[in-house]
């Protein structure tokens, strides 16, 4: 017997019902296990650029309007599609030859990551500014380049049936790193301090600490396999020459595409869907920490209420994907995730309340993880052509990091000149063209156009 949701706007193919042991026995499989840990590599890095970075810089007395500009220290992740085709058609030197194409590219970017987290704890936020963005701007471009292979390993390694545990193990992992990297180097650093160690030591040792937890990919990378996908695609291209095979990554991604319907709009709505949680999310962690709260105030609420609020609304976004059509499912993340911003504008109103912040951080993590899962659904269901899914993936999330990187950029301009209650509610206001956009899509039928979706 199976189950099935009709819908005109994006048919979902039948889901064979299974027993709860048979369920639960897939996310056990080692091809899945595997993709977990990759996940986990994936997400740490992103916050040792981004929120743990603007407390450290907080705590070091860097303004706010700096602290924003710091946003743009992201522009790799927006510009990845760039050398995505190298990544797909370029051997790395020694690398490919030992561990494949995809595994050596894997161990090379995760050494290249690990180096460039070491530089950036070597820097110092009060005294040499410019040092720390170059430092996390060279931390931004290995993490997206591991990204971009990390996501052509899982999708060349899974068969069908594991694509759907795959996935939600990597983006359950993903956020967990980025929850280790956030509370976790928090803790670190609080640790290190209680040592006796000075502030600005304390926060180097947490970055060294964050950079050896890279090794957890690395480990995971040598004791893969390679994809077969991966192994076929390089007997099939082998008599073709290195601008050969980077020209037909490049321009089959992009020309297929381009070519579709409305695809200008659909890609102004990728990058705009996100922006309310990245506007916002650029100046939550200086504005906890600006109303008084402690570091460990914050890593403690982030690590354990936010932690489990993430998991939990992955589960609910799966849920909701499963349940609505691919355009509902849109909306009701895309508006949830806007609405929880007025819970910080009530926090700033209220102060320093533990409670408070604890609800906040509840809300954020629980609605920006349904909106994540809908909105990984929805990047899945454009990338059609499975001879271009990394290269077009790798132009999609891109495009979705242009709001947290450039749109974002002004967001401490905007919070210095009207406060913090009014910030969080225009970054409600943020939302309002994505989901008019949403509008015309779905009038246009755009998502009749996507075919099968496969939640």
């Amino acid at each position: 017997m199976t189950s099935t949701r009709e819908s005109s706007d994006a048919p979902l193919v039948p889901v064979p019902r299974a027993s709860w042991r048979e369920s639960m026995a897939v996310y056990l499989q080692p091809r899945v296990l595997i993709v977990l840990l990759l996940g986990f590599s994936s997400g740490l890095p992103l916050a040792l650029s981004g929120s743990t970075l603007l407390i450290w810089m907080t705590e070091s007395g860097v303004n706010l309007r700096t602290i924003g500009l710091f946003a743009l220290v992201g522009t790799p992740y927006t510009l990845k599609f760039l050398w995505a085709p190298l990544v797909d058609a370029l051997h790395v030197p020694l690398f490919t030859r030992r561990f494949g194409r995809r595994r050596g590219w894997l161990v090379f970017s995760q050494l290249l990551l690990i180096a460039a987290i070491l530089l950036l704890a070597l820097t110092d936020p009060a005294k040499s500014p410019l040092f720390v963005a170059l430092g996390a701007l060279l931390v931004a471009a290995m993490s997206s380049t591991q990204d971009i292979v990390v996501d052509a390993f899982r999708v060349e390694s899974l068969p069908e049936e594991e694509q759907a545990a795959g996935m939600a193990s990597y983006v359950a992992a993903y956020r967990i790193g980025m929850l280790v990297s956030t509370a976790g180097a928090l803790f670190m650093v609080s640790a290190y301090e209680g040592t006796g160690l000075p502030r600005g030591t304390a926060w180097m040792w947490g970055y060294v600490t964050m950079a050896a937890m890279v090794l957890i990919g690395t480990v995971t990378a040598l004791a893969a396999t390679e994809p077969a996908q991966s192994a076929r695609a390089e007997e099939a291209t082998r008599a073709d020459s290195a601008l050969q095979r980077v020209t037909k990554a490049a321009i089959g991604a992009l020309s297929e595409f381009l070519a579709r319907k409305d695809a200008w709009a659909a890609l102004a709505f990728v990058v705009l869907f996100k922006f309310t949680d990245a506007f916002s999310g650029t100046m939550t962690a200086p504005f906890v920490i600006d109303l008084g709260f402690t570091r460990n105030d914050y890593a403690a609420i982030v690590k354990g209420v936010g932690l489990a609020a993430t998991l939990i609304g992955g589960f609910a976004g799966g849920f909701v994907a499963r349940r609505y059509s691919l355009p509902t499912s849109l909306w009701i993340g895309g508006v949830l995730q806007a609405v929880a911003n007025l819970s910080f504008s009530w926090l700033a109103i209220v102060g320093v309340n533990q409670w408070a912040l604890a609800f906040a951080i509840t809300a954020e993590n629980f609605t920006s993880a349904i909106g994540t899962v809908i909105f990984v659904a929805y990047l899945s269901a454009l990338c059609k052509n499975p001879l271009h899914t990394a290269t077009q993936y790798a132009l999609l999330t891109a495009l979705a990091a242009v709001g947290r990187t450039y749109l974002s950029a002004g967001a401490g301009y905007v919070a210095q000149a009207t406060g913090w209650p009014a910030f969080f509610a225009i970054c409600v206001v943020v939302a309002v063209p994505s989901l008019i956009l949403l509008v015309w899509l779905q009038r246009r039928g755009h998502f009749n156009e996507l075919g099968t979706v496969r939640v």
